[in-house]
C-alpha cells in the first residue's frame, strides 16, 4: 500500500492508528528511509438505516456454553465460535436482535464485535542484536547510549514477547535473526465480525504480512538489520512470538483480538513455553472496551501473561480500548526535542542515529506527540515512552526491503512491552499488578507543558499537552530495572 499519500482526517490509513497525516517522503539512509507521520482514526462502521442489518456479536456468558444455551443463542442468530476459556460465543445476528440477546439470563454482556487498527528469503547473520548501534529512542529509554552501546545488564533473555498485531512480512529473516522469532508457536488468526464468519486459523499467514506494521513494531522490541548493520533493541535478546490478529490493511475485529489474547494464554498455561515469562504487546486499539477483550485480557491476566499496549492516537477525544482498560499497561507517545536538528555530523537527516540523548533522562528534553491520546475519565494512562519519528522497517513494495519513520503509540507501547521483558528477566515471578505498580513508580513524573519541535521541513510547531497525556510519567528501562526486586 503507497505511504506518500494524504489521509484526511477519520479515513481509514494502512496501520492500526487513528488520525491521518502524511508528510513529504524523505531520503535519509541510502535512498531507501522515507518518512511516515501515522496517526490515523479507526474507521467508524457505516450504520445502516435498517436495524435488520447483519452484524457479528461478542456474548459473554455467566457460566459455560452448554447444548441448551447454544441452542437458545441459535434462535437469534448463527453461533459462530465458542471461546470455552473465557466463556464467549460469537454470533451473527442483527441488530434488532441485540438487545433481546443482552436480556437472557445467562448473559453477562453482549455487544456488536468491534472494529480494531494497528515467504522467507535470507537470513540475518547474528543471533541477536545485542552489540547493535543506538538510536535515539533506545537512547531515551536508558537501553543504549551513543558511541558505548548497550547501557544495561538485561537484554531479555528467555523472556517471550508475544506481538498481537498484522503478523511478519515474507522478508523478516532480511531484518530480524531466525533465533529470535518463535515461528512454532506463531500463529494467524482470521475473520471476526459476525457477517464475515467465523474466526479462523489460517496456515503460516502469520509469516506473509503487506502492511509491515507488526514488523516494524517488532523491530523496536527485538533490533533489526538495515541493510546489513545492526541496529538495537529495547530486549534484543526475547523472543518473539508472532499473533497475527489484524488483516493485510491493518484493522481487524475484537473477537480476533480476543482469541489471540487467549492462544497466548493457552500457551503461558500449558507449559509449552516452560516456566519462560511472557508478554502481550499490542499496538492496536478501538474507541470502546469490548466484552471479549476485556474477558480475554483477564483470562490472560489470570495464567501470568503480562499485557502492555497503546494509549491511541485520537489526542483530546481520548484512549483507545484495551489501553484504557485498568488492568492493561497503557502507553503515550513521546517525542525528543532534538529531533531534525542538525546534531554532531552537521546533517539534520541523521539524528535518529546520530545524535546523543542527553544523560541523565530530563522530561524538559521530550515532548507528547499531538496525536497521542489523552486519558478521559474512566480512562486509566501509564506511562509515555517514544513513538514519534521511530525508524524500522517498512515496506512500500512487497519483497524489497525499506525503512521508515513512524509515528504513533503503535510505536511507543513495544518499547514498554521491552522494558517489561527486561523486569521478567530480572525477577520472573512478577505478575501484570507488579509490572504496572513498577512502571508507574518508577517513571519520571511529567506535567503539562509546551516544546518547540523541529520538523523535516518547514517552520518548528509548538507542541503543547495537558497533564492527562503524559499518564505517571516518562519511563525509562534503567529506572524501572532499578525498582525491580
Amino acid at each position: 500500500m503507497p505511504v506518500a499519500v494524504a489521509f484526511a482526517p477519520g479515513k481509514p490509513c494502512p496501520a492500526p492508528v487513528q488520525r491521518a497525516t502524511s508528510e513529504e517522503i524523505h531520503p535519509v539512509i541510502n535512498k531507501a528511509l522515507s518518512v511516515l507521520a501515522l496517526a490515523c482514526a479507526l474507521p467508524v462502521a457505516a450504520q445502516a438505516a435498517s436495524s435488520t442489518r447483519q452484524i457479528g456479536v461478542n456474548v459473554l456468558l455467566n457460566g459455560d456454553a452448554t447444548p441448551a444455551t447454544l441452542a437458545k443463542l441459535g434462535t437469534y442468530g448463527t453461533v459462530r465460535d465458542v471461546v470455552a476459556e473465557i466463556d464467549l460465543v460469537t454470533l451473527k445476528t442483527t441488530e434488532d436482535q441485540l438487545a433481546a440477546i443482552r436480556a437472557l439470563p445467562f448473559v453477562t454482556a453482549a455487544n456488536p464485535d468491534a472494529e480494531r487498527k494497528g515467504s522467507p528469503v535470507d537470513t540475518v547473520s547474528a543471533t541477536n542484536f545485542a552489540n547493535g548501534l543506538s538510536t535515539w529512542d533506545q537512547d531515551a529509554v536508558d537501553v543504549t547510549n551513543l558511541g558505548a552501546g548497550r547501557t544495561i545488564a538485561y537484554d531479555g533473555n528467555g523472556v517471550y514477547v508475544a506481538v498481537l498485531d498484522t503478523g511478519l512480512l515474507d522478508t523478516w529473516r532480511q531484518y530480524f535473526p531466525q533465533e529470535r522469532i518463535a515461528s512454532q508457536f506463531a500463529k494467524a488468526f482470521n475473520g471476526g465480525g459476525g457477517e464475515k464468519g467465523n474466526v479462523s486459523e489460517p496456515p503460516n499467514k502469520w509469516e506473509h504480512d503487506q502492511n509491515s506494521h507488526g514488523t516494524h513494531v517488532t523491530s523496536t522490541i527485538l533490533g533489526y538489520s538495515l541493510n546489513g548493520i545492526p541496529i538495537n533493541g529495547t530486549a534484543p535478546r526475547a523472543t518473539v512470538i508472532p499473533v497475527k490478529v489484524l488483516n493485510q490493511n491493518g484493522s481487524g475485529w475484537s473477537s480476533v483480538v480476543a482469541a489471540g489474547i487467549v492462544y497466548v494464554a493457552n500457551l503461558k498455561a500449558s507449559g509449552a513455553l516452560g516456566a519462560s515469562p511472557v508478554v502481550i504487546n499490542m499496538s492496536l486499539g478501538g474507541p470502546s472496551l469490548d466484552a471479549s477483550e476485556k474477558a480475554a485480557v483477564d483470562y490472560a491476566i489470570s495464567k501470568g501473561v503480562v499485557i502492555v499496549a497503546s494509549a491511541g492516537n485520537e489526542g483530546d477525544a481520548g484512549m483507545g480500548y484495551p489501553g484504557a482498560y485498568a488492568p492493561v499497561v497503557s502507553v503515550a507517545a513521546t517525542g525528543w526535542n532534538g529531533q531534525w536538528k542538525p546534531g554532531a555530523d552537521g546533517n539534520p537527516g541523521n539524528w535518529w542515529n546520530a545524535d546523543d540523548v542527553p544523560d541523565p533522562t530530563n522530561t524538559a528534553d521530550f515532548h507528547i506527540a499531538d496525536f497521542s491520546s489523552r486519558a478521559l475519565a474512566g480512562q486509566d494512562l501509564d506511562v509515555a515512552a517514544p513513538g514519534s519519528w521511530v525508524v524500522g522497517p517498512y515496506q512500500t513494495q512487497s519483497g524489497k526491503t525499506s525503512y521508515f519513520y513512524l509515528s504513533g503509540t503503535s510505536m511507543a507501547s513495544p518499547h514498554v512491552a521491552g522494558i517489561a521483558a527486561l523486569m521478567l528477566q530480572k525477577n520472573p515471578n512478577l505478575v501484570q499488578a507488579d509490572v504496572e505498580d513498577i512502571l508507574t513508580t518508577a517513571a519520571i513524573p511529567w506535567g503539562a507543558g509546551c516544546a518547540l519541535v523541529s520538523q523535516p521541513s518547514g517552520p518548528a510547531v509548538n507542541e503543547c499537552w495537558g497533564a492527562n497525556a503524559t499518564g505517571s510519567g516518562l519511563i525509562t528501562a534503567a529506572n524501572a530495572l532499578s525498582l525491580t526486586p
